[in-house]
């Protein structure tokens, strides 16, 4: 049988000066029980490995090096939760800013079936934050957890990174697609979690090495999120996202026409608005396959992408050229309007052939529910 109760998945970057105190102050708040520590370790560029060596010889600690590190914490996370051998799961950081003393009070919830998910916060009653925080990040907070309420619910903390759930709720996650540091989210939503709890915790200020919150990450987190909508909001999302590009481009695409239209004829401006058009999407697109390469189903989604283009701008041009020849008078805005309308109307078919309405599944998932 297996005699570990709680597997420990901590993600390292760099993090050898933090980890022998880690791994003390984590054994005298498991003391007695049964453990492992998990270090997932993204190929880091200290002396991690010869420390671990050593800690190993006092501590149940297993170091897994992940040599071509993929989808950032996150998917450093999903490895470690993926070997993990306990009955309870708990993520944190090595930087010390989440508190080991808290894991009993951590994992007290799962153990008395009163939560499926438990978080450390820093933001419930008893909560706080250690060191004085920039007006720009304690916003750059509020507005991460604004951005998150839709499917977080009430929850205070959502972007913790110091969580713990059972093993079997790990297993029946399902399309599990990470993108940079907000794992928890990522499994609160794919868990699909009914009852969340909150404990307070003190975070503390970082010790040794470098905060990995960078500006990348932030944009990274915008992407986690857009694939987090398509999950929990199928049919929404990508409605709204096709709307959102669909709307810029068409202001856009105005701007253009109305400075062009005493210059040119109606049906050369009108197309050559819909090419600003075009740019404008292909701005997204290059986004979308960046993010989404591995889900596209499609070999090759520029080719599509070309082809949809060329298909819309043959569409401007004919419906520009009928509304020049057989209406007497239309309105600059009118024209557009209707000529845009026409070339959105076939794009919008068109992605839907060439499957361009990738919701965040894994290209396998996506292919099975086509399939079905």
């Amino acid at each position: 049988m297996n005699s570990v109760s709680i597997s420990l998945i901590i993600p390292t970057l760099n993090e050898a000066a933090n980890l022998p105190k880690l791994c003390e102050r984590i054994s005298k708040a498991l003391a007695g029980r049964s453990y492992e520590i998990r270090l997932v370790d993204d190929n880091s560029k200290d002396n991690t490995i010869p420390v671990c060596e050593e800690l190993a010889k006092t501590y149940p600690l297993i170091l897994m090096t992940r040599k071509q590190p993929k989808n950032g914490l996150g998917g450093a996370v999903l490895h470690g939760m993926n070997a993990a051998l306990g009955e309870y799961l708990v993520v944190m950081d090595a930087d010390l800013q989440h508190p080991p003393e808290k894991l009993p009070e951590l994992l007290a919830p799962l153990e008395k079936n009163e939560a499926d998910f438990v978080i450390g916060s820093r933001y419930v009653a008893g909560g706080s934050t250690q060191g004085e925080w920039s007006l720009f990040r304690q916003m750059n907070s509020q507005v991460a957890t604004l951005l998150a309420r839709p499917f977080a619910g009430r929850t205070g903390d959502p972007m913790s990174g110091f969580f713990a759930l059972k093993h079997s709720t790990f297993n029946g996650a399902s399309h599990l697609t990470p993108l940079g540091y907000k794992i928890g989210l990522e499994l609160m939503c794919k868990c699909r979690v009914q009852r969340i709890k909150e404990i307070p915790i003190d975070f503390a200020q970082r010790e040794h090495g470098q905060s990995k919150l960078s500006l990348k990450e932030q944009f990274r987190y915008l992407e986690h999120l857009s694939r987090l909508y398509d999950f929990c909001y199928p049919r929404l999302s990508p409605m709204t996202k096709f709307l959102v590009v669909t709307s810029l481009g068409w202001f856009l695409g105005l701007a253009l026409f109305a400075a062009y239209w005493e210059m040119l004829l109606p049906v050369t401006t009108a197309t050559f608005a819909y090419l600003c058009t075009i740019g404008t999407t292909m701005l997204f697109h290059v986004r979308y396959i960046r993010t989404q390469r591995e889900f596209i189903v499609g070999p090759n989604p520029w080719v599509s992408f070309i082809l949809i283009a060329i298909v819309e701008m043959i569409a401007v041009w004919l419906v520009s050229k009928w509304m020049y020849h057989r209406l007497t008078y239309t309105h600059p805005v009118e024209f557009w309007t209707i000529a845009y309308g026409f070339g959105i109307a076939v794009r919008y078919v068109l992605r839907k052939e060439f499957l361009q309405d990738i919701r965040g599944l894994r290209k396998d998932e996506r292919t099975t529910e086509l399939q079905g």
